[in-house]
């Protein structure tokens, strides 16, 4: 593989396998796939650190520029895998994104948000991940590629549980699309503090005003992160209707009691300052 580096990693066993194009990062995946992809490292690093994971090599993708580059398309914003927190909350997608980047401005410290990646945080499919909420209630697409071809997922079909993807062994994920917003949009999250905390739960709400519908997307409430969808002129239906639909659990950081009551509080105030 041209301009493909393969080293020993100094801290471990894994043999880190490094490619400097797109098409050598996917020849790599499929002739590896038990390789783990690596880029900001802030999830895998911490299993690895806690004897979580050891993975015979680790797939570097963080040479790979086309993971790097984001553009708007018309109506459509396409983020590289690759796109840090950090880019994401701040201009110019606080005006196109902009429920997704205030949960980038939510993640983290300003270190991890320097290195976390959107992509890191789909792939981990975790149903506390603070992008999950922004993509699914903003009807977003995961990009995934392979030596076979690319193809798009809808968000809310990618996750199947957590930690559990629609991703094939020999996929990695290359980017995420969704529509730039056409109203007010916002994010927001319950946590035991302000900053630097796995959500209690959390909530994205977004006022699609071409197909005149309300939607919001809801994390730490269910195996996966929920969508509930209704008629701009049903708005006000929207906290019994996630109240309903989410399945939250008794764990560490809450009661399923006060994750459900969180929720109706959430999308109360969501619904008041996007529709006010």
């Amino acid at each position: 593989m041209s301009g493909l580096s393969v080293s020993p990693d100094q801290a471990s066993t894994a043999v880190v396998i490094t490619p400097h194009r797109l098409d050598e990062a996917l020849r790599a995946r499929a002739a590896q796939p038990d390789a783990a992809p690596i880029q900001g490292g802030t999830d895998l690093m911490v299993e690895m650190n806690f004897g979580r994971r050891d993975p015979a090599a680790l797939l570097d993708l963080t040479r790979v520029p086309e993971l790097t580059r984001w553009r708007r398309e018309g109506p459509l914003l396409r983020l590289g895998a690759g796109v840090t927190f950090a880019q994401l909350e701040r201009s110019p997608f606080l005006d196109m994104v902009p429920a997704l980047a205030q949960a980038a401005r939510t993640v983290g410290s300003p270190q991890i948000r320097n290195r976390g990646t959107i992509g890191g945080n789909v792939a981990t499919c975790s149903p506390a991940g603070d992008s999950w909420p922004p993509l699914i209630a903003g009807l977003a697409e995961i990009e995934v590629a392979s030596v076979r071809g690319h193809r798009s997922i809808p968000a809310a079909e990618f996750a199947l549980g957590p930690k559990r993807s629609a991703l094939a062994a020999d996929e990695l994920v290359v980017g995420v699309s969704l529509p730039v917003a056409t109203g007010a949009q916002t994010f927001m999250k319950v946590g035991p503090r302000n900053a630097m905390v796995i959500s209690v739960t959390s909530l994205a709400l977004v006022i699609d005003t071409h197909r005149a519908e309300v939607r919001a997307a809801y994390g730490s409430a269910g195996p996966v992160v929920g969508l509930v969808r209704l008629p701009l002129s049903e708005a006000h239906l929207l906290p019994d209707a996630i109240a309903e639909a989410c399945a939250p659990i008794d764990d560490v950081r809450g009661t399923a009691e006060y994750r459900r009551h969180a929720l109706r509080v959430l999308s109360t105030r969501a619904a008041e300052r996007c529709l006010t």
